[in-house]
């Protein structure tokens, strides 16, 4: 799986569980960091962490495990690193403070519309 795969694959999980403001910004071409930010809004502290633990479930039935994972005592931010892939799951106070989008400006936007124009049943389809 590449590493736009894998954050696409993230951004399919926090839609499931309704993550509001959800966007991914290339940054491999100006940093080692990673590949790909993915980062998204919880409404409350019990959404950030439901949605950074669908992230983590989600990848790791993909057999993709987290390296590292940090926030889950923070009340604002869980990081979820997946080497080439880091997810960043803020409360809306938490998102405006940091302010990802304007640190990493020079990244490239990728286009997921058409991700969050599936409905919610199809984003992980059941088996028959």
């Amino acid at each position: 799986m590449t590493s736009l795969e894998t954050a696409r694959l993230a951004v399919k999980a926090l839609l499931k569980l309704k993550g509001l403001d959800v966007s991914v910004i290339k940054i491999r071409d100006i940093s080692s960091i990673a590949d790909y930010f993915v980062i998204a809004t919880g409404t409350s502290n019990t959404h950030v962490r439901a949605l950074a633990d669908e992230v983590e479930y989600r990848l790791d039935n993909e057999g993709i495990s987290a390296s590292h994972i940090e926030g889950y005592r923070s009340d604002s931010w869980i990081l979820l690193d997946y080497v080439d892939v880091v997810v960043h799951v803020f409360s809306d106070e938490g998102r405006n403070y940091y302010d990802l989008e304007r640190l990493w400006q020079d990244g490239e936007k990728i286009d997921i519309s058409d991700i969050e124009e599936m409905p919610l049943e199809m984003l992980f389809p059941t088996a028959k």
